[in-house]
């Protein structure tokens, strides 16, 4: 009875996002009080507390794609737009363009590469997160970004993790190379250093996982 309660759970989520949700289906048969949680450990990503949702959407968005699982990103994407952000800021975070962001999610997208890369100038992000919306918003941020990451990491555990390759934002496609650069993406140097801290990420992965 507790399999096929959280099977059909599972099967809701995947009608409503067009999304495959076959892990969770084969952890729930190896495991519903695994499944129940790695379900209670991810509602941290839910929280949300005095952060404006395209700065807290860019959080995760950033988070996922340092992970490089496409689905994932996919899914965060159509989660972001359901939820008012525009595709012209999706798209920004995801080419790394932080001319086209607008102020309050250039610093969520500053304060989660910098978080990611273990750089001090997370610091300086920080006090500024602080200063503008205060201690609540920053733990939402910190929630958003552990919670984007804990999907891909079981996901590629389990055999399931996919690269990012392409992703649709606002009908349009954005196609991206193996080490997770846009195609044809003509960025400064920030975005530089966020390519070759992703195409790190991948390499690592790539030497014990097989991916698609």
């Amino acid at each position: 009875m507790i399999k096929w309660t959280l099977h059909s759970a599972i099967a809701r989520f995947e009608r409503a996002w067009g999304y495959d949700a076959s892990y969770m289906h084969e952890m729930i048969d190896a495991s519903p009080r695994a499944a129940w949680l790695f379900s209670r450990v991810a509602a941290l990503g839910r929280f949300r507390r005095d952060v404006p949702i395209d700065a807290w959407c860019a959080a995760g968005l950033t988070a996922v794609r340092h992970e490089d699982c496409g689905p994932c990103t996919q899914l965060a994407v159509e989660m972001a737009e359901r939820a008012g952000v525009s595709s012209a800021v999706l798209r920004a975070v995801l080419t790394d363009n932080a001319a086209a962001m607008p102020p309050d999610v250039a610093l969520a997208w500053s304060f989660t590469r910098a978080a990611l890369a273990h750089d001090p100038r997370a610091d300086e992000y920080r006090e500024a997160i602080v200063r503008l919306w205060g201690r609540r918003a920053l733990v939402s941020l910190a929630f958003a970004m552990t919670a984007a990451r804990l999907y891909p990491t079981v996901k590629y555990a389990l055999g399931h993790g996919h690269a990012c390759m392409r992703v649709v934002v606002g009908g349009e496609p954005l196609v991206f190379d193996q080490k997770g650069a846009q195609k044809g993406d003509q960025s400064g140097d920030q975005t530089g250093d966020h390519r070759r801290d992703h195409g790190r990420a991948a390499a690592r992965r790539g030497s014990a996982v097989g991916t698609a």
